[in-house]
């Protein structure tokens, strides 16, 4: 069973960088799909980025493009997002997930249901 444990929230003026890390124990990301989602108060869980197996491709969210870049290490026991230019709307709850199943055409990647591993998240909050 892998356990996923996010680290690297915090509370980062607007403009503002923040890196999230994404670790995981009882087995790694070797041939998983990972992703991060997040959650705002009295919001649904929304998708952020995913990378395919391997690290080759990425997709990212409308809202992110351009700001955030999703990244796996080489070991393949490491997911980050790094987030730059961090506006207010992106203060949520941040979730790691990998996803046993699915097809490394990512844009069919994009909802909860498709990952079975998630982490307990961390949270971010951008001050304006």
């Amino acid at each position: 069973q892998v356990q996923l444990v996010e680290s690297g929230g915090g509370v980062v003026q607007a403009g503002g960088s923040l890196k999230l890390s994404c670790a995981a124990s009882g087995g790694t990301f070797s041939g998983k799909i990972a992703g991060w989602f997040r959650q705002a108060p009295g919001r649904e869980r929304e998708f952020v980025a995913t990378t395919s197996r391997g690290g080759g491709s990425t997709y990212y969210a409308d809202s992110v493009k351009g700001r955030f870049t999703i990244s796996r290490d080489t070991a393949e026991k490491m997911v980050y997002l790094q987030m730059n230019g961090l506006k207010p709307e992106d203060t949520a709850v941040y979730y790691c997930a990998a996803a046993i199943g699915g097809s490394n055409w990512l844009v069919t990647m994009t909802t909860r249901d498709q990952y079975d591993y998630w982490g307990q998240g961390t949270q971010v909050t951008v001050s304006s």
